[in-house]
């Protein structure tokens, strides 16, 4: 019988919510406010907070805080608009703060 491939996804570490996939990182060489962080091209179980423009290292963006669906603790943000001609590619896209995450699957 072959090996069945299970996703590697990350948890919330408060609550072992499944958050993301692993398969849906697009960078690990971001920076939150707490430390490092990684972008996700998509992201589950997650709440969005209010959008508001905020200065960041690579300039101004409108953002949105993500929640985990489950306990409600803070995760990271979602890029929702970009102001830079070079920084549009984080449209859409989701910084989980490192620490605020868990390997679950691996």
């Amino acid at each position: 019988m072959a090996d069945l491939a299970w996703p590697r996804l990350y948890n919330c570490y408060k609550c072992q919510n499944h958050v993301c996939c692993h398969d849906d990182i697009v960078s690990k060489s971001f920076q939150a406010e707490s430390g490092r962080a990684f972008l996700f091209s998509h992201a589950m179980n997650v709440v969005q907070g209010p959008e508001e423009d905020r200065q960041l290292i690579t300039g101004l963006h409108t953002v949105a805080d993500v929640h985990c669906s489950d306990c409600g603790e803070v995760l990271g943000w979602k890029y929702e608009k970009a102001y830079e001609e070079l920084q549009k590619y984080k449209e859409g896209k989701f910084v989980l703060a490192k620490f605020k995450i868990v390997k679950a699957n691996w």
